[in-house]
C-alpha cells in the first residue's frame, strides 16, 4: 500500500498589527493540534516572509506547488481584512475561512452595520466620528444619549474600544481611539448579556451552540485584558438560555455570516437585552487555541480541535474545488 501523501499546509501566523502576540500563541497550538500523519505543516510570517511564500508557492517544472493549502491565523489589520487573502488568491492558493470581499467587509465595523440592518438583523445605533469631533463632541451628544462605546473601525480585540458614561470622557476616548484608526464608531451602549455564535460551513452552514462571555467584575466589558488574561473571564458554553432565544441568537449568526458574504467559518457577538438580540459584529478569523470561543462551541457540538482544524481545511480545499 502506498503511502498517503501529506498535505502541505502553510500556517501563516505574526503579522504586523497590535494582535500579533495573540496570532503567534495561536499558531502554536494549531501547530501542535495538526495531525503530523496528515500535515506538513510551513511556518510563515507575513511581516518578514511575503518572499519566501510567493517562492514556495511558485509552480515546479512539473506544474506541482510546494504548498497545497493555507491556514490564516492572523488578527486586524493586514490579515484579516482581506489583504492576505488576496495575496493568496494571486499565488492560487486555497485558504480556510473568507474572501476579500467578506474580510473586507466584515473588518469594516460601519459597513458591516450597514448589511446586517439590511438582512434585518437589529444593531445598536451609530455615528460616525470625523476628526473635528476629538476637540468638540457635542455633535455626537446630540446624537446619541451616554453611555456610548467609541471603537476604531478596522480592529479587533478591544483595542482602542472605551465605554464612556460622562461628557468629558468622550473626547479623550476619541483621541485613543482615532490612535488606531483614521475611521472611529461612536455606538449606543445595549446593557445586557455578551453572547457569542459560530458557524461552520461553505454553502451549507451549521451553527454551533451560543457560548455567554461573563467578564470578571473588574472590567466593564470583554475588552483585551479580559479577553486574554488566564481567568479574567468565564465563558458559558453552551449558554444557559431558553431554547427559543438559543435559537434566534444561532438565526441572526448565520444571517449575519451570509449578509458579509462569508465562508468556512465565522463568530459573531451579539447582546442580548431585555428587548431583544443586538448584533455587534462578526469575527472572520476568529481565536483558535483549544480554549478559545469557537473551539470551545465546537467542541460542544461534538468537534474536537482537532477535528475542526481538519474540517476547516476541508472546506478550504472544498471551495477551491468548486471554484468559490
Amino acid at each position: 500500500m502506498t503511502e498517503q501523501k501529506k498535505i502541505r499546509v502553510a500556517l501563516l501566523a505574526g503579522g504586523r498589527s497590535g494582535e500579533r502576540e495573540v496570532s503567534l500563541a495561536g499558531a502554536a497550538e494549531v501547530e501542535k493540534a495538526l495531525d503530523p500523519s496528515r500535515y506538513q505543516v510551513r511556518r510563515y510570517d507575513p511581516a518578514t516572509d511575503l518572499a519566501r511564500l510567493a517562492a514556495d508557492a511558485a509552480p515546479g517544472p512539473d506544474g506541482s506547488r510546494g504548498i497545497d493549502v493555507a491556514f490564516i491565523l492572523l488578527h486586524g489589520p493586514l490579515g484579516e481584512d482581506g489583504t492576505v487573502q488576496g495575496f493568496l488568491d494571486l499565488l492560487e492558493i486555497p485558504y480556510q475561512g473568507s474572501g476579500v470581499l467578506g474580510s473586507a467587509l466584515a473588518m469594516d465595523k460601519d459597513l458591516a452595520k450597514q448589511l446586517y440592518r439590511l438582512a434585518g438583523l437589529r444593531v445598536p445605533a451609530w455615528e460616525m466620528a470625523v476628526a473635528a469631533d476629538r476637540d468638540d463632541p457635542r455633535r455626537l451628544l446630540a446624537q446619541l444619549p451616554l453611555p456610548v462605546v467609541v471603537k476604531p473601525v478596522r480592529q479587533g480585540s478591544s483595542l482602542g474600544m472605551s465605554i464612556v458614561d460622562r461628557e468629558e470622557e468622550l473626547a479623550p476616548a476619541l483621541a485613543r481611539a482615532f490612535a488606531f484608526d483614521d475611521q472611529v464608531m461612536v455606538e449606543q451602549f445595549i446593557r445586557g448579556r455578551e453572547l457569542t455564535g459560530g458557524v461552520l460551513g461553505n454553502r451549507e452552514l451549521i451553527a454551533l451552540p451560543i457560548v455567554e462571555i461573563i467578564p470578571g467584575e473588574t472590567f466593564r466589558f470583554f475588552d483585551y485584558q479580559a479577553k486574554y488574561q488566564p481567568g479574567a473571564s468565564r465563558e458559558i458554553c453552551p449558554a444557559e438560555l431558553p431554547p427559543e432565544i438559543a435559537a434566534e441568537a444561532q438565526r441572526c449568526a448565520c444571517l449575519a455570516h451570509g449578509a458579509l458574504r462569508l465562508r468556512g467559518y465565522s463568530r459573531t457577538d451579539m447582546i442580548l437585552a431585555g428587548d431583544g438580540l443586538y448584533i455587534l459584529e462578526t469575527n472572520t478569523i476568529p481565536g483558535m487555541t483549544p480554549t478559545s470561543l469557537l473551539p470551545q462551541a465546537a467542541a460542544a457540538a461534538g468537534l474536537g480541535f482537532g477535528a475542526l482544524l481538519d474540517r476547516l481545511l476541508e472546506l478550504a480545499l472544498e471551495n477551491r474545488s468548486e471554484g468559490g
